[in-house]
């Protein structure tokens, strides 16, 4: 229902008949609809993950470089990952930020004997676009004395072989078959 549509009904029925009213309840209506959708927008600057104009503001807080040309989801995803990167860190710790930067699932092994933290990419193929922010992320709460490998997963051509047809290895990007990249950028 319209808030124009609101704003009639709570009027007696006969006033719904008539033109000005009418006129009245859908200027009304219209300025109603406006405010909402202005407050919905405010409330959504509250949280990152919906955040759109007041990124800036966090970056700022959190003493991030603001990087405008970055695609906004980016943006968030360095927000979210550094307010979840303060505390003890922790195997879950690292997982949790790391999930911020990348919606399919990770998983994260820390291998102190080795002086090792392995980030390994579950459901992404290839290397995700904001790896360079995950990162720097990382490296900003991880001991200092323990190295960072990536493992990533490609389609192999026995992964392709015979399931895909050439049309369809025309439209999928380079960057998710046959190349492994592991250890520190």
């Amino acid at each position: 229902m319209s808030k124009t549509e609101a704003w009639l009904s709570y009027l007696p029925s006969y006033y719904q008949e008539i033109t000005e009213m009418k006129s009245i309840a859908s200027a009304k209506g219209a300025e109603l609809d406006n405010l909402a959708d202005r407050l919905e927008d405010m409330l959504d600057q509250h949280y990152p993950e919906t955040a759109t104009w007041t990124l800036s503001r966090y970056e700022q807080d959190l003493s991030i470089p603001t990087n405008l040309s970055k695609p906004v989801e980016q943006r968030r995803s360095v927000i979210i990952s550094k307010m979840r990167g303060s505390g003890k860190v922790s195997g879950s710790m690292l997982k949790n930020v790391a999930q911020a930067f990348e919606g399919g699932r990770i998983d994260v092994s820390v291998s102190p004997a080795e002086y090792k933290i392995i980030i390994t990419f579950i459901d992404t193929l290839g290397i995700p676009e904001n790896l360079d922010d995950l990162e720097k992320a990382l490296d900003d709460i991880k001991p200092a004395h323990m190295a960072l490998d990536y493992e990533f997963r490609f389609l192999l051509v026995k992964d392709i072989n015979n399931v895909m047809t050439f049309n369809q290895l025309k439209e999928l990007p380079f960057n998710k078959l046959a190349f492994r990249r592991t250890g520190g950028l």
